[in-house]
């Protein structure tokens, strides 16, 4: 017995290290792998975040400078009405510009395009403009603390100077390379020298590991610095950490189950967790506005979905939707998004008909005959009108059988849901769909919208999708909206609709319904004639 006992107990100790080397192994050569990647993607982000900082700042110049070199072309060089009104139609139509004025010998302003009063300001550095003959560059500070960039020039007669003003957090980065908010050290000085401006305060230099980026403007000779910390940089991979994290504790659960003998498969299992987290309700819609770029209005949302845990935790999609579709949850989790849209919403979005709120569908439900009785019996018992909405198919999904998807298609939108194609350009076959599906709709990639103005082939791209869709009586929007430059660009390839940070993020519904009663309020008359409830 004592025998048996020792060679069980060995057994035992055998099975317990081969354990540990089994799960150990693969999570050290994981923590390695993950330390090499957020070093060379924080150097990546820094470098590429430098290098957009300092387009940006060409960007702002060259169109001030083409401001000021129109009007000294058409011999603006006074206060005289008419001189005062070209002052007033350039600074409307020049992004960057706050404000022009004429400089006189003194270099006191002589008048302005703005009937406002001016704040006392003082000149901090002023130094020529490298690359622009004949221009210089001066960092000015209110005395309110906010600082501006003034460009000037001499007038096309006489003594005086026209000077554009612009401002300091203009030249400054306001969003990530992953399109959200910026959040690392930003610095940008002149060709002097002279900083123009900055974003958070420089990491301690004992910080560990900072990411450092630079870059230089050829044409200005501008300079920025970005700093990132290393725990920044870790910060941003928090789903591969989650993947480690549930490679390392699969492998833990096959080993506990063959140590222990019971079949329990269920333990840790994400699919049945994110179909726990689905009944709970803790998958919430979030809707990011589509604004018509002409009027100002808003057009409508995509409906995003976030997981929330209980303790407040935020998931992004990226995380749970494979999962969805991989494991058959995709359909229960539209049907309950849109359910929920329709509850939280629909008072809102059905007493305003031209507003539009649309959802994304895999390709696998236009394939399902099922999804045409489920939208109809969902939006039927709902204040939403089927004419609002809108489902989008996105191209990077295969479509492995048109005819039926096509027939699914024809019926939706027999029943006056409109179709679109999501991320065109990206994917599989974007002209093929487009000719093939008859969708209402074609959505303009962010990886296009980035590059408009910038990249030629890019630009052409997206004009011939435009002119294509227009031809075939297609709407279009584009995603992915971050500057004001892009919008300008986007209003001359004849595009009305867009969505992106520079109009607002996805929003929770409590505010997305605020700013829908603030930029569209329903007449008096109409919130008479609601209940209390909804009214509140």
């Amino acid at each position: 017995m004592a025998l048996l006992s020792r060679v069980f107990t060995r057994r035992n100790l055998f099975a317990i290290a081969a354990g540990i080397l089994l799960v150990g192994v693969p999570l050290v050569a994981f923590d390695f792998w993950l330390e090499g990647f957020i070093d060379r993607q924080g150097q990546v982000e820094v470098d590429t975040s430098a290098r957009r900082a300092v387009a940006l700042a060409e960007s702002r110049v060259v169109q001030t400078v083409k401001a000021l070199d129109t009007l000294a072309a058409r011999g603006v060089d006074s206060c005289q009405p008419d001189h005062l009104d070209a002052m007033r139609q350039t600074a409307f139509t020049t992004v960057p510009t706050k404000e022009i004025t004429i400089v006189g010998p003194d270099g006191r302003s002589l008048c302005t395009d703005l009937d406002l009063g001016r704040a006392e300001r003082k000149t901090i550095s002023s130094e020529p403009l490298a690359g622009v003959e004949g221009y210089f560059f001066d960092v000015v500070q209110l005395t309110t603390g906010q600082q501006l960039m003034r460009l000037r020039r001499a007038a096309a007669n006489g003594p005086n100077q026209l000077a554009a003003w612009v401002p300091a957090g203009l030249f400054k980065p306001q969003i990530s390379s992953e399109g959200g908010p910026f959040s690392a050290m930003a610095r940008i000085h002149t060709a002097a020298g002279h900083e123009i401006g900055s974003v958070s305060a420089r990491p301690p230099e004992a910080t560990v590991a900072n990411f450092v980026g630079r870059a230089n403007s050829d044409k200005y000779g501008f300079n920025v610095e970005i700093v990132m910390t290393r725990e920044r940089a870790l910060a941003g991979q928090t789903d591969l950490k989650w993947l480690g994290m549930f490679g390392t504790g699969a492998l833990v659960l096959i080993l506990a189950t063959f140590a222990l003998l019971l079949p329990r498969r269920d333990a840790n299992n994400p699919a049945a967790e994110l179909q726990r987290a689905l009944r709970a309700g803790e998958l919430v819609p979030y809707y990011q506005p589509i604004v018509d770029i002409r009027s100002g209005q808003l057009r409508g949302a995509e409906v995003l979905v976030r997981w929330r845990k209980p303790d407040g935790t935020l998931v992004m999609p990226g995380s749970f939707i494979p999962l969805a579709e991989s494991s058959g949850l995709i359909l229960e989790m539209t049907r309950d998004l849109m359910r929920r849209v329709c509850v939280e919403a629909g008072p809102a979005i059905g007493l305003r008909p031209g507003m539009k709120i649309s959802f994304n569908f895999a390709g696998k439900l236009f394939a399902n005959k099922a999804i045409i009785k489920d939208v109809r019996n969902i939006f039927s018992g709902s204040q939403i009108n089927l004419s609002q909405v809108v489902l989008e198919l996105t191209e990077r999904d295969p479509i492995e059988n048109f005819t039926e998807t096509r027939q699914v298609i024809a019926a939706l939108q027999g029943m006056g849901v409109r179709i679109a194609i999501d991320d065109v350009g990206t994917g599989h076959s974007g002209l093929s769909y487009m000719l093939k599906l008859g969708v209402d709709i074609i959505k303009i990639d962010k990886m296009f919208v980035d590059a408009i103005g910038t990249d030629r082939n890019s630009s052409t791209i997206v004009e011939t999708l435009v002119d294509l869709a227009h031809n075939m009586r297609m709407d279009v929007v584009a995603e992915g909206v971050e500057t004001f430059e892009q919008v300008v660009h986007l209003r001359e390839l004849g595009i009305r609709s867009a969505q992106g940070y520079v109009f607002a993020p996805p929003l929770p519904g409590s505010a997305f319904l605020q700013l829908v009663e603030a930029i569209d309020p329903l007449p008096a008359t109409v919130v008479d004639t609601l209940p209390q409830a909804e009214v509140a």
